[in-house]
């Protein structure tokens, strides 16, 4: 996982806040641009800052971000993280919880508190194994009745857990 800036993270565009939802969203390596571009404006929105993390499966840079008409996308706050250590370096005051179809605590069971980094996968792989299990006390999922699906598309996933972040805090 390498974008290839330097070892501490680095904010290339986008607002700074001043009051923030009091959490942060990290992807890993996020390969799916719309998905990546839904959870920009809901960060956005609730002034979460949004961290990057790895290599991206698209371009961001001003032209790109143009061109796909992202509007407000000068209105949230992006980090771009070279790898997870960078991340952890960058927060170190964090505590970070992990989203995965294969975690076994309910999302809506977990007490959120200020500080918490919600840390979601690739669309196409989720977060790797070994980071999962070497965080398995604060890896969580959201239960899909429908086991024929594998899976909730990101962006929504995201927006799940935010807002269940969100209300818990009461922001």
């Amino acid at each position: 996982m390498d974008v290839g800036i330097g070892a501490r993270a680095l904010i290339v565009m986008g607002a700074r806040y001043e009051t923030t939802s009091r959490l942060h969203v990290a992807l890993i390596e996020p390969e799916i641009p719309p998905n990546t571009g839904n959870i920009a404006r809901l960060c956005g929105a609730t002034f979460t800052p949004l961290h990057l993390v790895g290599k991206l499966g698209f371009r961001t840079d001003e032209k790109a971000v143009r061109r796909a008409g992202l509007d407000y996308w000068d209105e949230v706050e992006i980090h771009y993280h070279r790898n997870l250590e960078a991340l952890y370096q960058f927060l170190p005051d964090c505590r970070f919880i992990y989203f995965s179809t294969k975690a076994e605590r309910d999302y809506a069971d977990w007490r959120y508190q200020p500080n918490d980094c919600l840390v979601f996968g690739r669309e196409t792989r989720g977060l790797p194994e070994e980071l999962l299990r070497a965080n398995w006390d604060r890896c969580l999922t959201i239960p899909m009745p429908n086991k024929g699906v594998r899976s909730l598309n990101l962006a929504t996933s995201v927006g799940i857990a935010l807002f269940e972040a969100l209300r818990q805090l009461r922001v």
